[in-house]
């Protein structure tokens, strides 16, 4: 099944950034600060990725509707329930984080996105525990 390899993949994205996470706070005052904080953003993307992904292909599955980018994704994950009002605004400002996230030689922009991943990581690791509660 298609859903079990990405829910998979999603768990492993979500420990790894949790991990790089503890890794960049633990190292917030020191000269490698900004090269762990930018690899937390690129596993940041990389979770998002598959986050997405995974959503695109449960509601396929379990609710018979087809979606073709991230943020029409989350709109129908939002629209048959799954989210409230709260959590879709902050998915769809993730998702506009992530875009940013190219940007991140910016660093003012980077810190900005890194101070919120936390909650976006927070909020992806209920998405997965909802989605694995499903199957």
């Amino acid at each position: 099944m298609a859903l079990d390899k990405k829910l998979k993949d999603f768990d492993n994205a979500l420990s790894r950034l949790e991990e790089s996470i503890n890794k960049t706070n633990a190292y917030k005052a020191q000269e490698e600060y900004t090269f762990f904080r930018d690899s937390t953003i690129q596993r940041f993307e990389f979770t998002l990725e598959i986050a997405w992904k995974s959503i695109k292909q449960f509601l396929l599955e379990h609710e018979g509707l087809e979606c073709r980018s991230p943020k029409a994704c989350m709109r129908e994950f939002f629209s048959v329930g799954y989210l409230n009002e709260e959590e879709i605004a902050l998915l769809l400002q993730m998702i506009d984080d992530r875009n940013l996230a190219t940007h991140t030689y910016h660093e003012a922009l980077a810190d900005d996105i890194f101070s919120h991943i936390e909650v976006y990581r927070v909020l992806l690791k209920r998405i997965y525990g909802l989605m694995m509660s499903r199957l």
